[in-house]
């Protein structure tokens, strides 16, 4: 019988973090500052930055589940984890996909992505978002799972001769191809229409912000923290010690990425220019400082916090539905949509609730109850 690893306070606390930043950004997007108290507004603004959180901590906890028969002497099966990762991720997805098309109200815009894009998680490297709009989010499962099926390929044959440099080395290489390509899309695309005149953020989210190749610094970020936590306990162990160093680390860091991506949109030289191309390894290093401090012995972060662990676990059911929630609340209730701004927040933050919980526990726990059946038989 596989043994469940307990829970990590700390993880939970970010987890949750990530998930509220995500939908008052969203929320932000669809109506401005308008429907947010101005302490909160500004904060929305890079609540963009929650998904990079959610690739750090997919990265160490898929990377230290992966990794770990390693330290038993064995072999991590490859069809266990891909089937683990389908009964995770496919049912709540396939639900709300079905929404998508058998209830055209659900859609927060009347435009789809076609078909195959959403089954083929490819959404994010064909995205034409000057038309499709509706269920947009998803480009950042698409990463995620991409992820999911690259990795194991890549670990499993690294693992037949073990290298530390040779793990450093590919990681460094990852980093430096990202850092590269959005350097040259910078130069070759940004610059010209920027020069000419012309709008470049549509541009910008095509070519650096979805796609999965230049999305992985998070990952890897992540990936690093579970190679360190599986492979070299005693740098584990001491990294645990310095709880409140990693926290002061990771919130300069992150402070540092948020002067770099300030005006993304806005201009494409100086500080913008040098977030383009590495503000995102800045900012990963700096969220995956404060996931070493989540699981650190003596960190703030690891501290238990009321209604985490509830927000965590419905964090995937929201990311699904929180973006249609919006389009439904200010359908369902133009009165206060049309000001009332805490009215309206309290009701969205219902509702987004009430359609995670009901997604949660009628796809998302039975499937996972299966599949902890299947390990169980295995």
């Amino acid at each position: 019988m596989t043994q469940t690893a307990p829970r990590a306070p700390g993880l939970d606390t970010l987890r949750s973090v990530a998930i509220v930043a995500v939908m008052l950004f969203h929320t932000y997007d669809f109506h401005g500052a308008g429907t947010l108290p101005a302490s909160v507004a500004p904060v929305a603004t890079l609540g963009w930055m929650g998904v990079d959180l959610f690739f750090v901590l997919s990265g160490y906890l898929i990377a230290s589940q992966f990794l770990k028969p390693y330290l038993a002497g064995q072999r991590p099966g490859l069809w266990t984890f891909y089937r683990n990762r389908m009964f995770r991720v496919l049912p709540a997805y396939g639900m709300v996909l079905a929404l998508y098309y058998g209830w055209p109200l659900w859609r927060e815009s009347p435009h789809l992505p076609p078909l195959w894009e959403l089954i083929t998680f490819t959404q994010n490297l064909f995205a034409n978002f000057s038309s499709d709009h509706a269920f947009s989010h998803v480009w950042s499962l698409c990463v995620e799972e991409h992820f999911y099926l690259l990795f194991p390929l890549i670990v499993l044959p690294m693992m037949l001769k073990p290298s530390l440099n040779k793990t450093l080395t590919v990681i460094g290489a990852l980093v430096l191809a990202g850092m590269c390509l959005r350097g040259l899309i910078l130069f070759q695309l940004l610059r010209p229409l920027a020069d000419s005149g012309q709008s470049f953020g549509l541009a910008y989210m095509r070519r650096i912000y979805y796609p999965t190749y230049s999305r992985l610094d998070g990952l890897l970020a992540g990936v690093a923290l579970g190679l360190v936590k599986t492979f070299k306990p005693t740098a584990w162990r001491a990294l645990g010690r310095r709880g409140h160093a990693l926290l002061a680390a990771g919130v300069c860091l992150v402070g540092i990425s948020v002067y770099l991506f300030w005006e993304r949109f806005d201009s494409v030289t100086g500080a913008s220019a040098l977030g383009i191309v590495i503000g995102p390894p800045v900012l990963s290093l700096g969220l995956g400082c404060l996931v070493a401090s989540a699981v650190s012995s003596n960190g703030w972060l690891r501290a238990k916090i009321p209604g985490a662990q509830l927000l965590a676990t419905l964090a995937y059911s929201m990311y699904l539905t929180h973006k249609e929630l919006i389009h439904l609340v200010d359908l369902w209730f133009p009165s206060i949509a049309q000001g009332a701004m805490y009215q309206w927040l309290g009701v969205y933050a219902v509702s987004c609730l009430a359609a995670a919980t009901v997604l949660y526990l009628c796809v998302e726990r039975p499937f996972l109850r299966l599949r902890d059946k299947g390990r169980i038989r295995a």
